[in-house]
């Protein structure tokens, strides 16, 4: 399936936005209703996107290949610095507890004895690895190569909106 300019510019804002509603599709794409997204959706990207179990509105892996866009990230004027970043809840914890910009980086057993005492909870050091990765990925947290790899913010924790997304 080929797609006009529009089409894959529309596609990234839905790798971008998801999850999301019909809503939030009408506000950025400037349509009048809910019914219109719904109508370009089918008519446009039928084969890029689905309805998850909470009807929330996704893109395929395809999609998301096809438009280089890391999903669940909203850049800042001009690329750069991402402004809001949806992201699943031990995410948004790691992203509150992980080292910051100035700081010195900190390994994955850091991040997770953070993570215990300020939310008294016990992920397993992979999920804590795979957390800090997927947030490298989009751009907020930098790896510092030491005897084993660090991590540490690369922004201000208040430049960037974390939402959750699951």
């Amino acid at each position: 399936m080929t797609l006009s300019d529009e089409a894959r510019d529309r596609l990234a804002d839905l790798v971008e936005l998801q999850p999301t509603k019909n809503a939030e599709l009408q506000e950025r794409w400037g349509l009048d209703s809910g019914s219109e997204v719904h109508q370009y959706l089918e008519n446009e990207l039928k084969d890029y996107y689905y309805r998850d179990d909470n009807s929330l509105i996704r893109a395929t892996a395809e999609a998301a290949d096809l438009v280089d866009v890391e999903p669940g990230v909203e850049s800042g004027e001009g690329g750069g610095v991402p402004e809001v970043i949806r992201v699943p809840e031990l995410q948004r914890q790691v992203f509150a507890v992980v080292a910051g910009p100035d700081d010195d980086s900190e390994s994955v057993v850091s991040v997770l004895n953070k993570l215990r005492e300020e939310f008294g909870i016990d992920p397993e050091a992979e999920a804590v690895r795979s957390a800090l990765q997927s947030l490298r990925r989009k751009g907020v947290v930098e790896v510092v190569y030491r005897a084993v790899p660090t991590f540490r913010l690369t922004v201000a924790r208040d430049e960037v909106d974390v939402r959750v997304s699951d």
